[in-house]
């Protein structure tokens, strides 16, 4: 079967261990012939076949993550004809019969389109992000006034985008309800859940690497660190998170290893050299090969996600956590679901992200009780976000 995928995301290659590359190489693995493609600002278009017999499609654009929001726009529209066009050369003759879009934003809803189209492929849709209602949750789009043309003419392309789909693959199940719930028209059976899946590997560390990994890094050895990776934008609300922190300063059992960049990341800087907390360290990025090493040198993952969603976000960070063997303190609305999913499945805990003594309460919790809940994360990892899982539900399309 040909395979048409579409990333959002810089893939390097289907070994990259980014999230979409496992899938890719699943795909791969199961003998399928696979096209997929990715946006790169470091070199000009260009195609090449992996180690593993993927065939990766490079198309030159403009920045698109942790960028400005007209720049983003400007640079999602053009990746879209850029896209179309290498696609045509670099996989000249290659009848389609399945085009995998797993991005957000409307992104590649006119590539999809135009190769169901010509090839009479299927069309999975793997929902990340549901826009423009996540932008309007938090204040980057109003839906009246002069800006809420804009916001209609997005909310038209969405509904034109779900209706060309063939199939569309949510994240968990309050993404699939709040879907069908503001989009009745859509037929419930070509709804699924597809979450964010990666092909798990053992991170673990010895206590010995564990105490090397905090001395690179100027870690306490005697405290229990809670660790975020991953952006630092609007839909994080960093304002919080700030409060969050400075409710801690006192706290002589924790502290704050905060790893990731984005829009907002000067403002978390800004207050790191402000108020100089002793127990919060920021970084603005880490070596790949350091991260998932890091990660499992820390205490608890967190996830934060601002109180003003109506719509239900999954964070993919949580993958990384949950391979690490971390549990999880997620400080989020109360639309999505993944806190109730880390809380009943027994690896971490949940708070709400516009209370800062609720976080404070649960920052309590979560040191008293981190070591009965390792590995709980890594179990449920291998059962239900794993590759392999996700493949299957995927090809069911064709039976």
């Amino acid at each position: 079967m040909n395979i048409l995928f579409l990333s959002l995301y810089e893939i390097a290659n289907s070994n990259s261990g980014y999230i979409y590359a496992d899938l890719v190489r699943e795909f791969v693995e199961r003998g399928h012939n696979v096209y997929t493609v990715t946006p790169t600002r470091k070199e000009d278009t260009c195609a090449f076949t992996d180690d593993n017999g993927a065939h990766i499609i490079k198309v030159k654009n403009g920045q698109i993550q942790k960028t400005g929001k007209i720049k983003k726009v400007i640079n999602l529209l053009s990746l879209e004809k850029h896209t179309i066009k290498a696609v045509k050369k670099f996989a000249n003759g290659v009848k389609f019969d399945l085009i995998v879009n797993m991005c957000s934003n409307l992104c590649y809803a006119k590539t999809s389109m135009y190769f169901k189209k010509r090839d009479g492929a299927i069309y999975y849709l793997l929902m990340k992000d549901i826009f423009p209602q996540n932008a309007v949750d938090i204040g980057m789009m109003k839906t009246s006034g002069i800006m809420g043309f804009v916001y209609r003419h997005f909310r038209k392309k969405e509904k034109k985008m779900y209706s060309s789909t063939d199939y569309i693959g949510c994240m968990s199940k309050a993404n699939k309800d709040y879907i069908l719930s503001n989009n009745p028209q859509l037929n419930s059976e070509r709804i699924t859940i597809v979450p964010n899946s990666i092909q798990s590997v053992d991170v673990a560390l010895s206590d010995e690497d564990i105490k090397a990994m905090r001395d690179k890094y100027g870690i306490p050895q005697d405290k229990t660190v809670f660790v975020y990776g991953g952006n630092l934008g609007k839909p994080q609300d960093i304002p919080f998170i700030i409060e969050c922190l400075k409710a801690q300063e006192d706290n002589a059992s924790a502290y704050f290893f905060i790893v990731g960049d984005g829009t907002e990341f000067n403002m978390l800087q800004n207050f790191v050299d402000t108020e100089k907390p002793n127990n919060v360290k920021l970084l603005q990025r880490l070596p790949r090969e350091d991260f998932d090493g890091m990660l499992a040198a820390c205490d608890v993952g967190m996830i934060f996600l601002d109180y003003r969603f109506t719509v239900p976000n999954f964070p993919s960070r949580l993958l990384s956590y949950m391979q690490a063997g971390l549990p999880v303190l997620a400080c989020t609305d109360a639309n999505t679901d993944v806190g109730n999913i880390i809380v009943d499945n027994n690896f971490g805990w949940k708070c709400a992200s516009n209370d800062v003594q609720d976080f404070t309460l649960t920052v309590k919790q979560a040191i008293a009780e981190a070591n009965d809940k390792k590995d709980n994360s890594k179990k449920l990892l291998n059962e239900e976000f794993s590759v392999a899982a996700c493949y299957e539900t995927i090809s069911r399309c064709f039976e």
